[in-house]
């Protein structure tokens, strides 16, 4: 498989959330706005692509018996790193994510990729593959917060467009997530379909 596909396979044959369903306790947890969901999937992005080249690079010193727990402190080491940054330079955002960040050690689609792609593969295919899966992550979250931010406040980025009292509050609250992201997906399928 060559690198392009690699790419683009996040964002459209294997989108971590609107086709595989990976990485539901983020995405429904933080996308209660564009800007949250965008900051959860860079930031996500950001250690999925850091940690598939790490894995790559240390895959033939790491044991068979200890590759999932080397694996681990290898995404901890950067979820760590994206934390301190997102909690110096931007502690908005760090506030409204919260307990979200530390859990993208255990999140499924990082140790997913690790094992699945960045243990089996070249640093080069392990960073391409790990941007495009990431980016394909943000990119879903940034959707659905966006229907959600839209949908729940009349705004998007913080910007109102519609008066001060129209929108949905139900689609701010976590049962609209799950509406959301059921009617997304639904509307995904559909194009993919025809």
């Amino acid at each position: 498989m060559n690198n392009w596909s690699n790419f683009t396979k996040g964002f459209i044959k294997e989108n971590p959330v609107f086709v595989l369903l990976l990485g539901m306790c983020p995405t429904l947890g933080t996308t209660t706005s564009a800007i949250n969901g965008l900051g959860m999937g860079l930031a996500t992005a950001f250690v999925l692509v850091m940690s598939n080249l790490v894995i790559s690079l240390v895959k033939n010193l790491i044991p068979d018996k200890v590759r999932i727990p080397a694996f681990i402190v290898i995404i901890a080491s950067f979820v760590t790193v994206v934390d301190l940054l997102l909690a110096g330079f931007l502690p908005a955002l760090h506030e409204q994510l919260g307990l979200f960040i530390p859990l993208i050690v255990v999140n499924c689609i990082v140790l997913g990729r690790a094992e699945a792609f960045a243990s089996k593969n070249s640093v080069f295919s392990s960073i391409i593959d790990g941007l495009g899966m990431g980016l394909g992550f943000a990119f879903a979250l940034l959707i659905l917060g966006a229907t959600r931010e839209i949908l729940g406040s009349g705004a998007i980025f913080g910007y109102k467009f519609i008066g001060d009292n129209d929108g949905m509050l139900f689609f701010v609250l976590a049962p609209g997530a799950f509406l959301a992201l059921g009617y997304i997906i639904a509307i995904i399928n559909s194009l993919r379909k025809a």
